[in-house]
């Protein structure tokens, strides 16, 4: 299978991470001079739009196999065009569980035949999610698909002489395992934040030191292994305050944030809102503030979604009933210009960082390093900063917490590998990608 045969394209116009008007020249899916350009290029007004590299998720929920009424690799990967990503990773809590070569290779095929977005799979660290046996992270590794990162996300793998294990076999094929940090036995049956709040809704509480206990236990097993740790979704002050230290002591340690944990607190459960519920809870304002400020530090390596759809049924129902998560992928980037940007806690230089180069390094992904770097391979977001962020259309599930809530920051155009998979704001009908050896 081929991709589409495009013409030559030049970008007029476009403001370069927010620093710099220029031209971009893309030919045969990467960035050329404009000086390489056939005479019949395509021309693409970027007249007020801000250039960023495709945007890099290290963390999505697409559901397939099993759960494909919520989300399918096809839809999750319309969603990411639409957000501005070019690559997403999906994780491993599939229907059956992506704990396999086969399974990982499925995930891969599925997103070569979508076309959207580079799909990477991410296995399983344990058979089954179950926490009782390593998976074939070896087997895994070495297949076509190489998933450079593993994950139980999800489910935290508790067992401690498991998690070395774990650190242990993904060194040996240069991958990083990804945790869920959440200590269950401290956690049972919890539905939020823990606190005055939870304790008034009759709610059971989910307290920080669930999660900062199993940050400073995988740290040290890191630590001890030399192998490489990836922290999912921190949410609280003194997690952040774990992997400060953690990296002090030159731990192989990063740290992600959801944009939800940028900007939404726990008062928004004070109407028991199915919406508002995920894993990690919302937390406090304070926590909120502290997550701001460790990305801007740099102690948080980047963004990451938790993209995770769920149908109306599994919404639409008692708080204590309903599933945890968030959709995501169309509003991330918002997100972080009102909460990033606008205070003046990012560059836009910087946004491109952690959404795109250091996602991309952690995951393995290449083609990521130099933005808009000639031969580099021609992933693009077009943005206008100003303009009200429509409602997300292409996920299958509409579980959107920000609805309602005025986001500025839509993609007008995103190119992946060369070929325009939004334009105008509107998905474009694209044809199967390969991959290639350079990628």
């Amino acid at each position: 299978m081929g991709g589409p045969v495009v013409r030559d394209q030049r970008v007029t116009g476009v403001n370069l991470l927010g620093e710099t008007r220029a031209d971009l020249g893309i030919k045969d899916g990467v960035f050329v001079p404009l000086d390489a350009l056939d005479s019949d290029h395509t021309v693409v007004d970027g007249d007020g739009l801000v250039a960023l590299p495709g945007l890099v998720d290290l963390h999505t929920h697409l559901r397939q196999p099993g759960m494909e009424h919520a989300e399918t690799v096809l839809t999750g990967s319309q969603a990411a065009a639409l957000g501005g990503f070019t690559a997403i990773h999906a994780m491993a809590n599939t229907q059956p569980t992506t704990d396999s070569p086969d399974a990982v290779q499925q995930v891969w095929d599925w997103g070569r035949q979508a076309g959207y977005t580079d799909v990477r799979p991410v296995g399983a660290v344990t058979r089954g999610l179950r926490g009782e046996e390593l998976a074939d992270i070896a087997g895994m590794a070495g297949s076509e698909a190489a998933p450079r990162v593993f994950s139980d996300d999800g489910h935290c793998v508790s067992d401690s002489a498991l998690m070395r294990d774990a650190l242990l076999a993904a060194r040996q094929v240069g991958a990083v395992v990804a945790q869920h940090a959440q200590d269950p036995s401290l956690t049972v049956g919890s539905q939020m934040n823990a606190g005055a709040l939870a304790d008034r809704l009759g709610l059971t509480g989910w307290p920080s030191v669930a999660e900062e206990s199993i940050i400073a236990r995988d740290a040290l097993l890191a630590e001890a292994l030399d192998a490489r740790l990836h922290v999912c979704h921190v949410s609280t002050a003194g997690s952040l305050d774990v992997v400060r230290w953690a990296k002090a002591r030159g731990i192989s340690i990063t740290a992600e944030v959801t944009p939800h944990h940028l900007l939404l607190t726990e008062d928004l459960v004070s109407e028991s809102n199915p919406l508002f519920k995920v894993n990690p809870p919302l937390r406090t304002r304070e926590d909120t503030l502290a997550l701001r400020e460790g990305i801007a530090s740099g102690i948080i390596d980047i963004v990451a979604t938790d993209h995770a759809p769920h149908p109306a049924e599994s919404k639409n129902c008692a708080f204590d009933q309903a599933a945890f998560g968030m959709v995501g992928l169309e509003t991330a980037l918002a997100v972080v210009l009102e909460t990033l940007v606008e205070p003046g806690l990012l560059r836009l230089r910087d946004v491109a960082r952690v959404m795109s180069i250091k996602p991309a390094e952690i995951g393995g992904v290449a083609g990521y390093g130099e933005p808009f770097g000639f031969g580099q391979p021609a992933h693009l977001a077009l943005v206008d900063p100003s303009r009200p962020t429509p409602e997300p259309s292409g996920s299958l599930s509409r579980n959107n917490p920000y609805l309602g809530r005025a986001l500025r920051g839509t993609v007008v155009h995103t190119f992946y590998r060369g070929v325009a998979t939004v334009a105008d704001g509107k998905l474009v009908k694209v044809l199967p990608i390969e991959r290639t050896e350079a990628e």
